[in-house]
């Protein structure tokens, strides 16, 4: 809240300032400080040399060498997660995931689209989902040359060690919520992997509630000469692409434009960044992806599931989907040396926090409605998560924020029921949202009214 609105209103306003007395309020998680502390720097330049190593990883290179080529380097990454697993008792699902792709102007002739998934089952709840993602391929200058050495050190060597990392430090823990790590292949051939992924889930009856698609987490030094590893990005659509004429009938007068399911997961990383990750301040981008380009969360958001894009802030061209060469003193290509293993090592982390927080939190709650129009209180009710669901459910809490405020401003914990009044809190002031809270504090991404919020049964 400004000063000046503050002021007005305790001078002026004969009616309770609630907003006043209402601060977003938190209750901070020490496991989360010290999943933060255990991610490894060194553990991630280990994975990214070792994918460095094996020459290319293109979706149309080599399969069957043990030592260069996209099948070796999804068999390593397989055999990671299998010693993993097998360090905290078989708790990972390992598995390939395949589909055989053709006729794709960057797939011409049938290939197999093998990824490398691992599932961290819930305790309470193992039918909702939060996923981590990394890119497998690599690619040079010619998306189709298959054959030329190409690093892909930070695109995207990067996001599978962070994948990996975070897969062995919550490895540790047990969740009530499941959780995916996944190695996805076909990116830069049109994301593949990622639809592949996405369709298993939607056919499966996954309650997918988050996907974190880590797509470039190493570099520092952008081309436009700023040196920067104190900052990320989070890219975050706005309007699902699922939505019908009737909901966006709906959204044109009730608002929601900004608060899509992945808007709010990105607010919650956010915030997961100012409260657990130190000298790191996270933007969310009010878009699907850099302009005119994609990645791996996307097939996912076209079938409605929220997701995001986290990356670094300040890309160096020269270092993307570029042959390995030196012109006029400028060294091209994904090379390891333009890999800053501590600044990625603290994007896992915010990743690792994100996910356990979400899993350990109760599901977000689904139907989420508001109603409160030529009111001068505005009430909003929602669906309790069953016993069976979430045995821990403490109970709800309401969130507010100014209509031009990027982040939630104001919150009241309103314990275990259904529908809440908030007197004196008019309703075209001010956009809302429900979490649900668990006994040890944990809270769900905030669920935002109505179908434009919703994050789902």
């Amino acid at each position: 809240m400004t000063l000046s609105r503050l002021v007005f209103c305790l001078i002026f306003s004969s009616l309770p300032c609630a907003y006043a007395q209402d601060k977003v309020d938190y209750q901070d998680q020490q496991k989360l400080h010290d999943i933060a502390a255990q991610v490894s720097a060194d553990n991630i330049e280990n994975h990214i040399t070792t994918l460095v190593n094996f020459g290319t990883r293109h979706t149309l290179s080599e399969t069957q060498s043990d030592t260069r080529g996209i099948g070796a380097a999804r068999r390593w990454i397989k055999a990671e997660f299998d010693k993993i697993s097998a360090q905290c008792g078989g708790c990972l699902q390992v598995y390939f995931q395949s589909g055989t792709i053709s006729g794709e102007k960057r797939i011409p002739d049938a290939t197999e689209v093998v990824s490398v998934i691992a599932i961290q089952r819930g305790q309470t709840d193992p039918g909702r989902y939060v996923i981590m993602s990394g890119d497998i391929d690599s690619r040079v200058s010619d998306v189709m040359n298959s054959t030329s050495d190409s690093p892909g050190a930070n695109d995207n060597a990067s996001g599978i060690a962070g994948t990996l990392e975070a897969a062995r430090v919550l490895s540790k823990y047990q969740f009530n919520g499941s959780i995916v790590y996944a190695a996805l292949a076909g990116e830069e051939q049109g994301l593949f992997g990622g639809k592949i992924l996405a369709e298993h889930a939607k056919q499966s009856g996954w309650r997918i509630k988050a996907v974190l698609n880590n797509d470039m987490i190493g570099n520092i030094e952008g081309i436009n000469g700023v040196i920067d590893n104190t900052s990320a990005r989070i890219f975050a659509e706005g309007t699902r692409q699922t939505e019908t004429q009737d909901e966006a009938r709906t959204r044109r007068f009730t608002g929601g434009e900004v608060d899509s399911p992945s808007r709010n997961l990105a607010r919650y990383i956010d915030w997961m960044a100012d409260r657990y990750i130190p000298n790191l301040d996270t933007m969310v981008i009010y878009r699907l992806d850099r302009f005119a380009r994609g990645g791996h969360h996307r097939p996912f958001n076209d079938l409605g599931y929220p997701g995001v894009r986290i990356m670094e802030t300040n890309e160096n061209y020269n270092r993307q989907h570029q042959d390995l060469r030196t012109e006029n003193g400028i060294k091209f290509g994904d090379t390891i040396d333009g890999v800053n293993f501590a600044y990625a090592a603290k994007l896992t982390a915010l990743n690792a926090v994100s996910l356990a927080g979400m899993a350990w939190a109760p599901t977000p709650p689904a139907n989420v409605e508001i109603k409160g129009a030529v009111q001068p209180s505005t009430t909003l009710s929602w669906q309790m998560a069953s016993p069976e669901q979430a045995p821990d459910l403490a109970g709800y809490k309401i969130y507010w924020r100014y209509t031009d405020a990027p982040q939630w401003q104001f919150s009241r914990y309103v314990g275990k029921v259904s529908e809440f009044t908030l007197e004196n809190v008019v309703i075209d002031n001010y956009f809302f949202g429900v979490s649900s809270v668990n006994k040890e504090g944990f809270e769900s991404p905030v669920v935002f009214p109505g179908a434009a919020g919703a994050f789902g049964e």
